[in-house]
């Protein structure tokens, strides 16, 4: 269940215009974890250098299967780039998984990833190298400062909707025209 005081988990951030940090520009975030110490999340949208197969190799994990190896590995955010965060569906146990909503899941253990090359892995899953930290206050500051919209987080954006179309189609979830914003913001 969802503390009211902590709505963030489960929600994706949608990084507005004005937002000018690089690591964020244009950028849709899952919230998986929000407390009153801060939050964590994953960036969705942004494309590594990576694809899951080369990541596996280096993992000394062989795959067999032509469309996991090609699978592009996210750029998930700034913070531990060099840790995988697998974002999956399915409630099989395994090792250091975070409940983030009923049938979504953040695993960070290795056995995901071999059960991944085996063919034995979740039916959904995406791999993203690092993630996205905020401090006590910090997301909050941030809402309140116009940098970014919210909206639920759905199981077709995370592992259907193309990369590139993630931060249009998060918009249009509640109306919004991304295109159609402008690079600046203020208040009233």
């Amino acid at each position: 269940m969802q503390d009211a005081a902590m709505p963030l988990a489960n929600q994706l951030l949608i990084a507005l215009p004005a937002l000018s940090d690089p690591h964020f520009a244009r950028a849709v975030t899952l919230i998986c974890q929000h407390d009153d110490e801060g939050a964590m999340g994953v960036v969705v949208n942004r494309p590594s250098e990576y694809t899951l197969g080369e990541v596996l190799r280096q993992m000394n994990l062989a795959s067999h299967d032509p469309r996991l190896d090609e699978q592009i590995v996210l750029a998930g955010g700034p913070v531990h780039p060099e840790r995988g965060f697998v974002l999956h569906d399915g409630a099989r146990a395994w090792e250091s998984t975070l409940e983030v909503a009923s049938g979504l899941y953040l695993t960070t253990s290795r056995d995901i990833l071999e059960a991944m090359a085996e063919g034995d892995g979740p039916a959904h899953a995406v791999v993203a190298l690092g993630c996205a930290g905020w401090g006590a206050g910090q997301l909050e500051y941030e809402l309140g400062e116009n940098s970014w919209l919210t909206v639920p987080a759905d199981a077709d954006l995370l592992f259907a909707v193309p990369l590139e179309q993630r931060w249009q189609t998060a918009g249009q979830r509640i109306g919004v025209d991304m295109t159609r914003l402008t690079d600046y913001s203020g208040h009233a």
